[in-house]
């Protein structure tokens, strides 16, 4: 009996088996929802530039500037410098050695030379003496000076373009003539060569500009001028020229002075006069002198058209 109760429980099993039943299995635990962590920064990776670096990296290599070629102005002063820079001038004056003052001729003929000095009280013009030149026809060299022409630029390109007049260097600041600095009647002569050069070629450069030429004629500043200076400016093609007749001293004489010191001249000589003080007493002793010279046989030329010496 008991074999028949075993054999009927294994049945049972395997019955239970075969369906699927069998013993009841624990359910499993749910796991805790987890949500998804966010994808991690990109890692930035920067170069450190340390000071050294900056400092050792190499520049864009530059091509070194051409120099500028000298002109022939620019070499010509070098070699005027370079010759007379050293020189000491022996004579001081208005007469040194190589300044011309008279026409180198016999014949009966007188050169009028009339300055403009320019400055704060040389800038202005005797109008009735240059009125009277025109109206007698009487030619006349005009030394004017840089800063003359800059205040009166009008009248100085009408005057350079009249037949009558020749024009001539005053120099540029109408200084003395100077390698030194050497000063006359209170003016400060120029400093050196190269002051001296720049005196007369810029205001020379200043005539050409409205004449077409540099003036072959150079009178300093005062008149005065040392023997190497009178050298210099030959190097520069000038021709120092003061006067044999001293006609207004400046512009200071009266009437009847100015006449009788014209009435003086004779073959050949220069006369140096001013056209710059309208005030002045130049202009009424010069038009009772001239028609006397006149009847006395001579006539009045300008300096280019004799040799000077």
């Amino acid at each position: 009996m008991k074999t028949a109760f075993w054999v009927a429980a294994l049945l049972l099993l395997a019955l239970s088996v075969a369906s699927g039943s069998g013993p009841v299995q624990p359910a499993p635990k749910e796991e805790a929802i987890r949500e998804p962590a966010p994808p991690a920064a990109p890692v930035v990776r920067r170069k450190i530039r340390y000071p050294e670096e900056r400092a050792t990296a190499a520049a864009p290599a530059r091509a070194p500037e051409p120099r500028a070629t000298p002109s022939p102005e620019q070499l010509r002063k070098q070699r005027i410098v370079a010759a007379y820079g050293n020189k000491t001038p022996r004579e001081w004056g208005e007469r040194v050695e190589g300044v011309r003052t008279r026409l180198d001729t016999t014949e009966p003929v007188i050169a009028l030379t009339f300055d403009a000095c320019g400055g704060p009280r040389g800038s202005r013009t005797d109008r009735a003496l240059i009125e009277y030149l025109r109206k007698e026809k009487i030619p006349a060299t005009l030394f004017v000076s840089g800063s003359w022409i800059d205040a009166n630029p009008a009248l100085f390109r009408q005057l350079a373009a009249e037949p009558l007049f020749e024009i001539a260097n005053h120099g540029l600041s109408h200084r003395p003539c100077s390698v030194n600095g050497r000063s006359a009647y209170g003016i400060r002569g120029t400093g050196s060569v190269g002051e001296l050069i720049d005196e007369i070629e810029k205001n020379g450069r200043k005539i050409e500009a409205a004449t077409g030429s540099k003036p072959k004629f150079y009178r300093p500043g005062t008149a005065y001028c040392d023997d190497v200076a009178v050298k210099v400016a030959g190097e520069l093609g000038c021709e120092v020229v003061n006067y044999s007749v001293l006609g207004d001293a400046g512009a200071t004489w009266p009437r009847e002075k100015v006449r009788l010191a014209l009435l003086e001249a004779g073959h050949g000589d220069i006369v140096i006069l001013h056209m710059n003080q309208p005030r002045s007493r130049t202009a009424a002793g010069l038009m009772e002198a001239l028609p006397l010279l006149r009847e006395k046989g001579f006539r009045f030329v300008k300096l280019s058209e004799y040799p000077l010496r």
